[in-house]
C-alpha cells in the first residue's frame, strides 16, 4: 500500500519536473465547433440563390398607398407614406443574389413601407437559418440590415424601409 503511494507520489514529481523544464504550456485550442455554431448564429452574408430571369415594374403610387409586385418579390407601400404621386420603378436583376434596386433612389417615406423578397431558388444552407433584408451599394456589399421577419414556410422575409435604394436577402 505504502509502495503504491511512493509510485503516485514519484509520478506527480516528474510530471510536474518535466513541465518546468523551461517550455512554454500549451495554450488551450477552442473545440472548433463553438467557432462554427458562433458563425452560424451571425448574419453572414447575402443569400446564395439560383438565378431567375430579370423582372421590372413600373408604379404610380400616391398618398393613397399602393403595392408594387416585381418577379416574386412585392413593396407594400402604407397609406400616407408618400405626400404626392410617384412613380416608382423596381427592378429585380438576373443574378445569383436575390436583389431588388428601387427608383427614384433616395425616396423617403413618411411611414415605414414593407418589402417582402422570396428565397424559394435559394440554397438549403440558408433556407435553414434566420434571413434578413440588407441594404447594400452598387457593389453588394451589406451596408445595414433591415429589421426583418423570415417565413420560413412561405420562403419569404419582410423588412421595413424608409426610404429607397438597393436590397438583397442576406443570412
Amino acid at each position: 500500500m505504502r509502495v503504491a503511494r511512493l509510485g503516485r507520489v514519484a509520478l506527480v514529481l516528474t510530471a510536474a519536473a518535466l513541465l518546468s523544464c523551461g517550455e512554454p504550456p500549451l495554450s488551450p485550442v477552442p473545440p472548433p465547433q463553438a467557432s462554427l455554431i458562433g458563425g452560424l448564429l451571425q448574419a453572414t452574408g447575402l443569400l446564395q440563390c439560383t438565378a431567375m430571369p430579370t423582372a421590372t415594374a413600373t408604379q404610380t403610387v400616391g398618398p393613397a398607398g399602393g403595392v408594387i409586385n416585381v418577379g416574386p418579390h412585392r413593396l407594400s407601400i402604407p397609406a400616407g407614406a408618400l405626400g404626392a404621386p410617384v412613380t416608382i420603378t423596381a427592378t429585380a436583376p438576373s443574378d445569383n443574389v436575390n436583389r431588388i434596386q428601387f427608383q427614384p433612389e433616395g425616396l423617403v417615406f413618411q411611414r415605414s413601407a414593407a418589402l417582402t423578397m422570396s428565397y424559394a431558388n435559394c440554397s438549403l444552407l440558408g433556407k435553414l437559418l434566420p434571413k434578413q433584408i440588407a441594404y447594400t451599394d452598387d457593389a453588394l456589399n451589406i451596408l445595414s440590415y433591415l429589421w426583418s421577419l423570415d417565413d420560413l414556410f412561405a420562403k419569404k422575409v419582410t423588412g421595413k424601409l424608409n426610404h429607397f435604394s438597393n436590397y438583397a436577402v442576406a443570412w
